[in-house]
């Protein structure tokens, strides 16, 4: 009985420890609205094993007036919750905009903007390595002063 009883009780900590080693640091996903305004393709490494900080960057686009190139890049922190599948998020971001007009055919006028752009958002891994995210955050646009909330959607793998 006693050895039945060590048996089990070594392998729920084998269990156990597997499940908390199940933490993968690199991601891959896609986002809808966000840090690369309209839309945006982006790889994140999180910097130990374990939760914590890690650095995202993508490629994006944007179109209000002229068709714009987004550059979204930010220092990430993930907060675990009980379920350690699930993630409390923070994270700083700086997106570049690089904007382009033709004013004449052999012309292209470029133009850099910089969006800095803070969120919190909820985090949510699951048991066959995909990943979604909501994140709520304020766009400031160092150009012109303004400032708006937005929201962010993201779907994709981890590996």
């Amino acid at each position: 009985m006693r050895k039945c009883t060590l048996l089990l009780l070594s392998m729920g900590l084998i269990c156990a420890a597997q499940a908390q080693s199940s933490f993968s640091r690199n991601f891959t996903y896609f986002e809808a609205g966000g840090n690369g305004l309209f839309g945006s393709f982006n790889y994140e490494r999180q910097f130990s094993k374990k939760p914590g900080f890690g650095m995202r960057a993508g490629l994006g686009f944007y179109h209000e007036y002229d068709p714009a190139l987004t550059i979204p890049i930010a220092i990430n922190y993930l907060i675990p919750l009980k379920n350690e599948y699930q993630f409390l998020e923070g994270a700083l971001g700086l997106t570049p905009v690089l904007t382009y007009e033709r004013p004449q055919k052999n012309q292209v006028d470029i133009e850099i903007d910089h969006v800095f752009m803070p969120t919190f958002g909820f985090r949510k891994h699951t048991r066959n390595n995909y990943m979604w995210r909501i994140n709520l955050g304020a766009f400031i646009a160092t150009y012109d002063g303004y400032t708006l909330p937005y929201i962010g959607f993201s779907y994709g793998k981890r590996f």
